[in-house]
């Protein structure tokens, strides 16, 4: 079983990859990715050769793996995410299930597709720390020709289930350019 180092370090390279290739949070161009499938996006992403999404850095969470129809991305929460409460506000799960959610589909699309997220729904089953390292591990359950369905899990070093969900996502035809 892997450490909290490991994973940090795991992080930490694909981190310095995505900045060493030029790369830094933004939007990429229709022109950058007209002929790219989804996890060729990705990838190129992962390589520092398209931005990454500026949520990722806002939220400080990052992609570490992935594969078709299967993304992880590591995060911790900040204290900034806490509510009056002193807990992580639910905005944290949600945004980064449905990150993950919605970039396993995204993996799955062909070029010039892409998706959006229908919905999505979320069961927070235990409260996240601030400060530590959380996976959250998007898989694609079905891609049909207009929809398509994942689940998503953020889980701690020992396995422990902290939320999960399920979205709905739009798949379509990107605008010609």
């Amino acid at each position: 079983m892997a450490t909290t180092q490991e994973w940090i370090a795991e992080a930490e390279v694909v981190k310095e990859q995505m900045l060493a290739g030029g790369g830094g949070a933004g939007v990429f161009t229709r022109e950058q990715i007209a002929s790219m499938t989804g996890l060729e996006i990705f990838n190129a992403m992962m390589a520092g050769k398209l931005p990454y999404a500026s949520v990722g850095k806002t939220l400080d969470y990052s992609p570490v793996s992935v594969a078709f129809g299967e993304i992880v991305f590591q995060g911790s929460p900040q204290s900034n995410f806490l509510n009056p409460m002193g807990t992580v506000h639910g905005g944290w799960y949600g945004t980064l299930l449905d990150s993950a959610m919605g970039c396993a589909v995204h993996t799955t699309v062909p070029a010039g597709r892409g998706f959006t997220t229908a919905e999505y729904s979320i069961n927070i089953v235990r409260g996240a720390k601030v400060g530590t390292v959380y996976r959250t591990i998007g898989k694609v359950v079905h891609v049909g020709r207009q929809m398509a369905t994942a689940e998503g899990r953020i889980v701690d070093i020992d396995g422990k289930i902290y939320a999960h969900g399920t979205t709905t996502c739009f798949l379509f035809d990107m605008p010609k350019i």
